[in-house]
């Protein structure tokens, strides 16, 4: 048995050093050839790549496809990347827009503020608002106007567009303003186009009552509602709101100042109605000669 074993490894020997020269010679005869230049040896080598490189497209296929693959992850990676700057962007735009928005608003107010047409004897006085001091049993607001500017108690306050509310404390260097919406707010009114005379009582609530009517079947939701000038207070003309009915069908005010954005305020200079003299003035002008009363009196 170790004789066997012997003669197969003197046989293994040899032969595996036949394969190993042969191998070799090989590679040095595919060598050799290919670095002959002769045109006939082009052709065959050009022959042989044809015959060879299109059957190799299934051992390329796993490099091609990671290939594939990786490109595919950077180009996933890159959007990836884009995508973030891009929602980095719409969030600056988102802020840009809504600061856009805000300034467009202040700019409407602004010029509701300058081409409201009031009385041309009524002169105003314009400020910001500084802070909400009212709390739930009290609604009012801060401006940075006050007795130096000549705030008076008792002046009617406008955003631009509605009436706000009345000057009812002055400082220095600011006033509140009591708003239309607070319990203790009460303001006469006419409601057009019925000329109904009302009375528009603030509740804590965005929405004041509106009583005291006389007719109120004249009155519909929808008609403007403006002051009355009575009592001297404010002066007639101001525009409330409109009429609006809530669920229990009580009349209210549907007001027209923009309660939620109060950023600008105009004070008007209101001194009162003066009363006249005489009240016969009112109705034609006063004599004041006898030579007027007797061309009157020809005149018949």
């Amino acid at each position: 048995m170790a004789r066997d074993r012997q003669q197969r490894e003197d046989y293994a020997t040899p032969l595996r050093r036949l394969l190993v020269g042969i191998l070799v010679l090989c590679l040095m005869g595919i060598f050799l050839f290919w670095r002959i230049d002769s045109p006939r040896v082009e052709r065959f080598r050009a022959q042989v790549v044809d015959r060879v490189v299109p059957s190799m497209d299934w051992a390329m296929a796993p490099v091609t496809a990671t290939i594939k693959l990786f490109r595919d992850f950077q180009s996933y990676s890159a959007l990836a990347d884009q995508n973030r700057e891009l929602r980095s962007e719409l969030r600056q735009m988102q802020a840009w827009k809504e600061a856009a928005l805000q300034l467009e608003q202040e700019n409407a107010r602004l010029k509701d503020l300058n081409n409201v047409r009031l009385d041309p004897r009524l002169t105003y006085v314009t400020g910001v608002v500084m802070a909400d001091s009212g709390s739930p049993f009290r609604q009012s607001v801060l401006i940075n106007v006050g007795a130096r500017d000549g705030i008076v108690d008792g002046w009617a306050a406008m955003d631009g567009i509605g009436l706000v509310g009345r000057i009812s404390g002055v400082g220095r260097n600011t006033s509140r303003v009591l708003l239309l919406t607070d319990a203790t707010s009460s303001v006469p009114a006419v409601i057009q186009p019925s000329r109904e005379g009302a009375l528009v009582t603030g509740d804590n609530s965005a929405a004041p009552l509106v009583s005291f009517i006389e007719n109120p079947e004249l009155v519909r939701p929808g008609d403007r509602v403006i002051t009355s000038g009575d009592g001297g207070v404010f002066p007639a003309g101001l525009l409330i709101g409109q009429v609006a009915a809530d669920p229990q069908g009580r009349l209210r005010v549907r007001l027209a100042a923009e309660y939620e954005r109060l950023e600008f305020l105009r004070v008007l200079r209101h001194y009162g109605i003066e009363a006249p003299h005489d009240h016969g003035d009112l109705v034609q002008p006063a004599i004041t000669s006898l030579d007027e009363l007797t061309r009157r009196a020809e005149d018949g």
